[in-house]
Order: C-alpha cells, then structure tokens, then sequence
C-alpha cells in the first residue's frame, strides 16, 4: 500500500519542487507558442518530466520500495546537472532574444536554475552517509 507523505509537501523541499514543476511548464509553454528552437522546449519538458517523477518518488514514499538507489544523492546530481543545463539555456535564450519567447524563456530558465541550485543544496546537507538519520532527515525525505 502506497501512502501519501503529508510532511513532504508543506516542507521547503516539497514547495520547490512544486515551484521548479511550475516554471518548466510555464517554461514550456512559453517555448511551445514561439517559434523557438526546439532545445529549448526538449530541456523544458524534461526538465518538468523528470522533476515531476521525484516528485512522485517522494510524495508517496517510494524511495523505501526502490531501494536498489540512494534517491537523495540521485536526485541532487540530477539538480546539478539540470542547472548547468538549464543556465546554459538561459543565457542563450535571453542573448539570442530574437523573438519575445526567447527571452521570456531565458528568464524562466535561469530562475529554474537557481532553483535547482537550492534543491541540491537543501539535498546535500540533509544525506546522511556515517551518522544515523535524525527524525528531522526522515521528515524532510
């Protein structure tokens, strides 16, 4: 039986990925309408893809099912990446600004990205690899 986890979602981690999911599907729109290069709506529809899959993974506990992966390490690497990803994208959509949804866009890719730099670091420094967890470290997960 799956059990939805209450503590995730009124906890900061909860409210950013909630916030993260928001803005690459704004994100996505807004390169859906333009007629943007088709790397920038790829980069916003994973990146909403895959946030919301974690999402997933920590609203209903199943990183206690799976647990053939350590999920908050996994999910702060993915973090890291998406942001270099999306930063890139970013600067390039708001340099390039030849059509309003680029720039519009860049925008939104560069606030995911400081996003996902905050999930990483919020990730980070809640792993807890020699000490045992502490009921803080099982609320947040």
């Amino acid at each position: 039986m799956v059990e939805v986890n209450q503590a995730f979602l009124r906890s900061v981690r909860g409210g950013l990925k909630m916030a993260r999911m928001a803005l690459a599907f704004m994100a996505t729109v807004t390169f859906g309408v333009g007629k943007s290069h088709e790397a920038y709506l790829t980069l916003a529809i994973i990146e909403l893809v895959i946030n919301f899959l974690f999402f997933l993974l920590y609203l209903l506990h199943l990183q206690r099912v799976l647990s053939f992966l350590f999920w908050p390490l996994a999910d702060a690497f993915n973090s890291l990446v998406a942001a270099l990803f999306l930063f890139i994208a970013g600067l390039c959509g708001i340099i390039k600004k030849a059509i309003p949804e680029d720039l519009i866009g860049g925008v939104f890719f560069l606030i995911l990205c400081a996003l996902c730099i905050a999930d990483a670091v919020f990730l980070l420094k809640n792993i807890t690899f020699n000490r045992p967890p502490t009921s803080r470290d099982i609320i947040h997960r």
